[in-house]
């Protein structure tokens, strides 16, 4: 595809991207805050993880080193992932936003799965795989996070099933949690309150993390190019690293056109500085802060 046509067709995909708030809605999943660099693989495709984003049944979700990812299914329930993870969604539910029955498969990292108030009320039949552990959920918050010395399942609110080998482990008791070292038994222990404090840390995005949102105002230029050519190359540059990206043509007074590449979403200056010093990291750009 020529420079000029594939520019046109990315900006194009990115207007309908942002004009189709129904389809939006009827999705199993909507992504809603991005701690960058992250991914979405799908039917062999990888895009840039973006807040706004729609997730169907068999999409993967991949987090890199330092990243952070807020999911929020269509029955109410929130997926928060940590670096590093990588996580899969699978739904049943015609109308996901009425009765969700599906599974969630967490293949690596850390998570955290809350209930919203009005999700409690909804049919659903959720399970989520942590390893080599299944947990059957009637619970409301719990945390968990699998990884090459094994799996663990922390319950803090409700109730929760656990099959592993064969062997099904009830949850009942909030701060309790489900230690299955790599190639030994599982044993259930007494969660200490100060240690998950920092367990949690791990699946939360705070202030000055450099997340992006859907109605974020500030964003990140990350380069300006003179030509189509040198536009999508720094566009694809920029995804590839896991940032979202979009091109903005602006006429320069007496020289012509020049491209932007922007991220966008910030909720303000010191976010969109923290994405933009992960941004010059992982490029070698020199990105800047803009309103």
């Amino acid at each position: 595809m020529r420079p000029l046509n594939r520019l046109f067709a990315v900006l194009a995909s990115l207007a309908m991207l942002l004009s189709a708030p129904a389809v939006l809605a009827a999705a199993a999943a909507t992504v809603e805050v991005v701690q960058s660099p992250a991914w979405r693989d799908r039917g062999g495709v990888t895009e840039p993880l973006a807040a706004g984003m729609e997730l169907k049944g068999g999409d993967v979700l991949r987090t890199g080193q330092g990243a952070r990812a807020y999911v929020m299914l269509a029955e109410g329930s929130r997926v928060k992932l940590g670096e590093s993870a990588r996580f899969t969604l699978f739904s049943r539910s015609l109308q996901p936003g009425r009765a969700f029955r599906g599974a969630l498969d967490v293949l690596a990292g850390a998570f955290r799965f809350t209930t919203g108030t009005l999700a409690k009320a909804r049919p659903r039949e959720v399970a989520i795989r942590v390893g080599t552990a299944t947990v059957g959920i009637r619970g409301t918050d719990l945390w968990g996070r699998t990884d090459g010395d094994g799996d663990m399942v922390a319950l803090l609110e409700g109730r929760i099933e656990i099959t592993r080998a064969g062997q099904i482990t009830e949850l009942a008791q909030p701060w309790t949690f489900f230690d299955a070292p790599r190639g030994q038994a599982a044993e259930v222990k007494a969660l200490d309150p100060e240690v998950f404090k920092k367990l949690a840390r791990q699946t939360e995005i705070q202030a000055g993390d450099g997340a992006a949102r859907a109605r974020g105002k500030w964003r990140v230029l990350a380069a300006v190019a003179a030509s189509e050519t040198a536009a999508l190359e720094l566009y694809d540059q920029v995804r590839e690293e896991g940032f979202v990206a979009r091109l903005r043509p602006r006429r320069a007074e007496g020289q012509g056109w020049r491209y932007e590449v922007l991220l966008s979403g910030f909720s303000s200056a010191d976010e969109a500085a923290v994405a933009a010093a992960r941004l010059a990291a992982a490029t070698g750009l020199k990105p800047s802060v803009r309103r």
